[in-house]
């Protein structure tokens, strides 16, 4: 590993943790984005630690080099600042596989408060394939309907059939890819559910929005789903579907270990709602999304899975494709347009 991080004190307390480990090695460390790139093209580690505010070259600029020139493996840890938390959304975006937060800001003397998720991170990275970090172009968008990031009228309407988009490790990324590919006009109310706290769900939603035809937003208690509407499940609450298409969020316990669970709002979905239903399941750590997938499925759900090669862990996916539930197993790339094709709108170019 190669800790990126301006602080010395951070420096040393990161390289110590992750070296504390007997499979884990750091071969060196920088004090900024610009000693990084050059250590990173010297010392070719097999993941970075990266802070998110530094001198000379931050941690967001550092990425973009990065994943423009050489693209490895990146977790970033950021203090939980609002300005923090949206620009490691926008790292995610870019490619970073994953992020820990710092339990007390900048300098964090108890950053063994969160050992076991750093090293666990950690190795998640290293398994991430190089191609499916690579940074993409930014997602076509369609032109259908108001401009993305411009004002979006306020909709009374149907709801033609439910969409559901589960994701977790390099999910914002992935979900770049496909929410910014969908039309205005798409025929289905999407609900997304990502694994993330509180906080960076609604700037991950807000980036979305901004970059979307769509209305994309974090859910709220009592939301109407409606066709050309997103929400986003925030963070450390499930996003439930009830009776009339309405969404109610829940604090019941955390399913695999995490809250919101996909599984929570695909079951829920399976009770409340008798119309058609689409399912799309993207990269993540863990099974989550698959006894849910089960429960829709029974009841006539079409479902859609990302393909091993563009998956920064296929994990999830790869769950709902054993299991034999997946209809189609598509490129990242390639899932926005399945959406439109299994519900009989215009494909995006």
């Amino acid at each position: 590993m190669l800790v990126v991080d301006d602080s010395a004190f951070m420096r040393r307390v990161i390289s110590d943790l992750l070296s504390g480990e007997p499979d884990l090695e750091v071969v060196g460390t920088a004090r900024d984005g610009e000693e990084g790139l050059e250590k990173a093209a010297a010392l070719a580690p097999d993941v970075i630690t990266l802070d998110v505010e530094m001198p000379r070259m931050s941690g967001l600029e550092m990425l973009e080099r990065l994943m423009a020139l050489n693209p490895t493996p990146v977790v970033m840890v950021s203090s939980l600042t609002r300005p923090n938390a949206d620009v490691t959304v926008r790292a995610l975006e870019l490619g970073a596989v994953d992020f820990v937060a710092k339990p007390s800001g900048t300098i964090s003397l108890d950053m063994h408060k969160v050992r076991e998720e750093l090293c666990r991170k950690v190795r998640a990275a290293a398994r991430a394939p190089r191609s499916a970090l690579a940074r993409r172009a930014p997602a076509r968008r369609v032109p259908a309907g108001p401009a993305p990031g411009g004002p979006k009228p306020a909709k009374c309407g149907s709801l033609s059939r439910v969409v559901v988009i589960g994701t977790s490790t390099g999910g914002p990324s992935a979900l770049m890819e496909v929410i910014p590919r969908l039309p205005a006009d798409f025929p289905g109310g999407l609900l997304v559910v990502q694994h993330m706290p509180a906080l960076f769900t609604r700037y991950l939603a807000e980036h979305l929005d901004a970059a979307s035809a769509l209305d994309v937003r974090e859910a709220r208690e009592g939301d109407e789903l409606r066709d050309g509407l997103c929400l986003v499940a925030p963070g450390g609450r499930h996003l439930v579907l009830v009776e009339g298409g309405r969404v109610a969020l829940d604090d019941s316990p955390p399913q695999h270990g995490v809250r919101p669970a996909v599984d929570v709002t695909l079951e829920s979905v399976a009770r409340s709602w008798n119309g058609d239903v689409l399912v799309a399941i993207l990269t993540g750590m863990g099974m989550d999304g698959a006894r849910g997938t089960r429960a829709v499925k029974a009841r006539g759900a079409r479902v859609v899975a990302q393909d091993e090669a563009t998956c920064v862990v296929y994990g999830m996916p790869r769950a709902v494709v054993e299991m034999g539930l997946a209809d189609h197993v598509v490129p990242l790339q390639e899932i926005a347009g399945v959406l439109c094709r299994l519900a009989a709108c215009s494909v995006p170019a």
